[in-house]
């Protein structure tokens, strides 16, 4: 252990699971008393949850920071704002962003996680027609994007450390991230609202962040920030790092 928690909050008394992971990263749950899905709330937004052998439940509640960011750019802009949405995962930005009056080009590789996203946006009452849902390797995608010659005025993404693609792809971040970026700032358009880019890869600090995205957008003028982005902890009035993000805008 990096650091070591007091427990005196009386849910440590009562855990409803516990993680196991061992010597090479394998892990499993052990479940006492954790229903095999339940749905949690943010603002008018539902999302719905459940425990995986890779940790995972779901949802990144760290990430609430920033659909508050980007919505509140995409309701600024009073227009019907195009935004794409790179290894989605479950939903959280993408409906974020349709809940702000964005569209929204929604691509992961995982069947499984598109489907469950679709779920969610269900439960958060919003209309699936302002959603492209989309399975598909991002990097294709992207370069396919480019040649069709469609723009989009917000661009979030969330690579893996490492991943593949539904036909076998290998996504390696260190080796792929900075000139995906670059990849990507072509599908700018013309009047861009914002680009983000999250990190949970030690490698990838905040520092790191903002040198690639400034590198890669300079021509586009603008500000670029980064900062770590992690959850309060009450009884400490401290913050627990979950990892790191990366915004651009125009002001």
């Amino acid at each position: 252990m990096i650091w070591s928690t007091e427990k005196r909050h009386p849910g440590w008394k009562q855990w409803n699971g516990y993680y196991h992971r061992n010597s090479k990263g394998v892990g499993e749950w052990e479940c006492f008393h954790l229903p095999e899905q339940w749905s949690i709330r943010y603002g008018n937004l539902t999302f719905h949850l459940k425990p995986f052998s890779f940790k995972h439940t779901g949802l990144f509640p760290e990430q609430a920071v920033n659909w508050d960011w980007f919505s509140e750019k995409i309701k600024f802009s009073r227009r019907s704002a195009r935004v794409l949405n790179l290894f989605a995962y479950t939903g959280g930005a993408t409906i974020a962003a349709v809940a702000a009056g964005a569209q929204v080009t929604h691509v992961d590789a995982s069947k499984g996680m598109v489907s469950w996203a679709k779920e969610n946006a269900a439960s958060s009452g919003l209309a699936n027609h302002l959603v492209r849902w989309l399975v598909d390797e991002c990097v294709k995608f992207v370069a396919r994007e480019i040649r069709r010659g469609n723009h989009y005025d917000g661009i979030i993404m969330d690579p893996p450390s490492y991943g593949r693609g539904p036909k076998g792809e290998i996504w390696k971040i260190e080796n792929s991230v900075f000139s995906f970026i670059k990849l990507c700032e072509k599908l700018l358009s013309d009047d861009p609202l914002f680009f983000l880019v999250n990190s949970y890869t030690p490698g990838l600090a905040p520092a790191v962040l903002k040198y690639m995205m400034s590198v890669a957008l300079k021509k586009r003028g603008g500000r670029v920030e980064a900062s770590e982005i992690g959850l309060p902890v009450a009884t400490t009035g401290l913050r627990l790092p979950c990892g790191a993000s990366g915004r651009w805008s125009l002001e």
